[in-house]
């Protein structure tokens, strides 16, 4: 049986010295992401920043702060989840990340998840959304959930979106507050091969998506 570890250090490995796109040639430090291999949750952001290219941590500046805050509202600390982003190098002022850097960066993120297998996928901003739910509108499903694949993909807004519109602090707070119940609930319904995309418990507070 492969040992998660050994697949997350070889994941970080490869992505600190990777090739595969032109941001190579920019960053200062590639940044794999950082938890524990065990974690029930995965939050997975765009792309490093300005802080994160220095320091080879993800979420590690001012949206980084919020987002510890965020974590803690769902009942949860830094240190109980894994974060990484859908693309590992900063795009040069943090512009979006292309349509190439995003490929590029697809196979290690997909090791990762397979490596930790999350049971709750928190997809931080538009770009992350996008690979679950790619028609669909971060204004209008931000704050639910829905089982995608065998896996419960709750949406979020990006915590830096935050900082720049601050009405949407108290979004982000109310949203995460409600992380906890998304961890027992995917507990309670995880999917089984049977039953591929899993039964979803009465949510009066949350619409349910009607993308799938």
């Amino acid at each position: 049986m492969v040992n998660p570890d050994e697949i997350l250090k070889q994941v970080t490995d490869e992505v600190v010295v990777c090739p595969k796109c032109d941001l190579q040639f920019s960053r200062k430090n590639a940044v794999p992401g950082a938890g524990p291999s065990n974690a029930q949750v995965m939050l997975i952001g765009e792309a490093p920043g300005f802080f994160e290219n220095e320091k080879g941590l993800p979420f590690v500046g001012p949206a980084g702060k919020f987002l510890d805050e965020l974590i803690e509202k769902g009942g949860l600390k830094r240190e109980d989840v894994f974060i990484t982003n859908i693309v590992k190098c900063r795009p040069p002022g943090n512009r979006d990340p292309e349509q190439g850097e995003l490929d590029a960066c697809s196979n290690y993120l997909e090791r990762q998840i397979a490596a930790i297998d999350p049971l709750v996928i928190v997809t931080l901003g538009r770009f992350s959304m996008a690979r679950y739910l790619p028609n669909a509108k971060i204004s209008q499903v931000h704050g639910q959930r829905q089982w995608v694949k065998g896996r419960l993909i709750v949406t979020m807004y990006h915590p830096a979106a935050a900082l720049h519109q601050p009405r949407l602090k108290e979004t982000l707070l109310n949203d995460f507050s409600r992380l906890s119940q998304w961890i027992k609930e995917a507990k309670q319904h995880r999917p089984t091969p049977q039953d591929p995309e899993g039964v979803p418990e009465p949510d009066d507070d949350a619409q349910q998506l009607s993308l799938f």
